[in-house]
């Protein structure tokens, strides 16, 4: 059962408690209000404010489980935060581990501070989850993909347009690469995991079986990230990860040598992302 008023004021402190920058939001000079405003946080969760607003008073509708999902996200909470949400909506909170997809508050605050880095947080089998707008700007938006084509690793072998970013002299490296990480995971997590059912859906592909079939592991991806962009054209990018091990996901962020041509092309990628996002 629903425990509105339980629910509402859990959701009221942890707005209240917030800040802005908590959030990747700017700060107006003339705010006052402590915390975040309800339109803030209904923006962050991709719902009206309206709609936030009644669940706060308690009047609301009972939410779904992707609603509350989405609360737990857009407020930045801890997993244990996440948990103590659903149960008061009613709802039995997610499996936590490598097939969660929510990310934990640490990464978010991360990436909401990158604004002028392309990065990406994505699962070990390469489903992205969040994107900075510069990430969104060389990658595309991955939030508008479904299904086993959310992981770069089966639209490498499935969608020839996934391959055309990358110089052709890198994309045999880059095959041994995503074929020998399903074969790791598979290996670490059993034949019921994610990354055993894409490897089952992709045995009849030729090019997978073809390096499949090598039984490699353990396959390097190159040290320097090459990539074709349509816009600004070629960047050779440096990747720094980092890794939450309780959710196995993963915060990429591409960067160029200062100074570079790479460098100066993501500056001009910034200006025409944010030109894109805005229009």
């Amino acid at each position: 059962m629903i425990d509105r008023e339980g629910l509402g004021s859990f959701l009221r402190h942890r707005r209240e408690s917030l800040q802005p920058e908590d959030v990747g939001l700017m700060r107006g000079q003339r705010r006052r209000t402590n915390g975040l405003r309800r339109e803030e946080v209904a923006g962050l969760c991709h719902m009206s404010s309206d709609y936030y607003g009644r669940l706060e008073r308690g009047t609301g509708p009972h939410p779904s489980e992707q609603m509350i999902a989405s609360i737990a996200q857009g407020l930045h909470l801890t997993l244990g935060e996440r948990d103590h949400l659903f149960h008061l909506a009613g709802h039995t909170p997610p499996l936590r581990g490598t097939a969660s997809e929510f990310v934990g508050p640490g990464l978010l605050r991360i990436l909401d501070r990158l604004t002028d880095t392309p990065a990406e947080i994505i699962t070990e089998v390469g489903d992205t989850l969040r994107q900075t707008p510069l990430g969104l700007a060389l990658f595309g938006d991955a939030s508008q993909r479904t299904g086993p084509v959310r992981s770069i690793g089966y639209r490498w072998f499935t969608d020839p347009k996934a391959r055309e970013p990358y110089p052709p002299e890198e994309r045999e490296q880059l095959s041994r690469v995503y074929a020998s990480g399903l074969r790791q995971l598979i290996a670490l997590r059993g034949p019921s995991s994610r990354a055993a059912k894409l490897a089952a859906l992709l045995q009849d592909n030729a090019d997978f079986r073809s390096v499949w079939d090598t039984q490699e592991v353990g396959v390097q991806p190159p040290e320097i990230k090459r990539f074709l962009h349509p816009t600004v054209g070629r960047l050779d990018l440096n990747c720094q990860t980092l890794l939450d091990p309780d959710q196995s996901h993963r915060l990429l962020v591409y960067t160029a040598v200062p100074g570079s041509d790479s460098h100066e092309k993501l500056q001009l990628l910034s200006v025409i992302g944010s030109q894109i996002i805005n229009s």
